[in-house]
């Protein structure tokens, strides 16, 4: 890694208690080599620094932002209200409705806002989704995306072979 390296995503959540969910599209970064920042900003407890935040965003160089939140989850939102960037949610299950109070408030955003919405604890589909929008502009991403994507292909097909390959008694074949 060298040290002009620029973010072109951008992870925030609102609570590092949010971390154990947001380290999966870390991660998934961090395979496919791309740069990143991550943060913690809450749209109810820090409202001025979520916006200086959003604002900046495409400034700093950040191409697509990847949002988590629960409960009320308010802060992709807020940051899609104040950038162009895409903004991608994913709603973190709380402890009352299960994370579905966070996936209602990310859907039903007013129109001209909206926040792409991934599964409850979807972090790293959002990451994956991330890659899919900056793989548009950018070959070499999108050679090792397919790369990705026929390694899993794999994966399963490896995982059947074996499966063909347990015995049970009533089994057929």
């Amino acid at each position: 890694m060298t040290l002009d390296m620029k973010a072109v995503v951008s992870i925030i959540m609102g609570s590092t208690s949010d971390l154990p969910v947001m380290e999966k599209a870390a991660k998934f970064f961090d395979e496919m080599e791309i740069p990143f920042e991550i943060n913690a900003l809450s749209a109810h407890r820090t409202p001025d620094a979520v916006e200086m935040f959003a604002k900046g965003a495409e400034e700093r160089g950040i191409k697509v932002i990847i949002a988590g939140a629960g409960m009320a989850a308010a802060l992709p939102g807020v940051i899609a209200a104040s950038t162009t960037l895409p903004v991608i949610g994913v709603p973190v299950k709380g402890p009352v409705f299960d994370g579905m109070d966070a996936v209602m408030s990310m859907l039903q955003m007013p129109p001209g806002i909206p926040v792409a919405t991934v599964a409850v604890n979807g972090a790293l589909n959002a990451a994956i989704l991330a890659v899919q929008m900056l793989a548009l502009a950018d070959e070499p991403l999108a050679a090792k995306f397919a790369a990705y994507k026929e390694n899993l292909k794999k994966k399963i097909e490896k995982a059947n072979a074996e499966l063909a390959e347990v015995k049970y008694r009533f089994k057929v074949n």
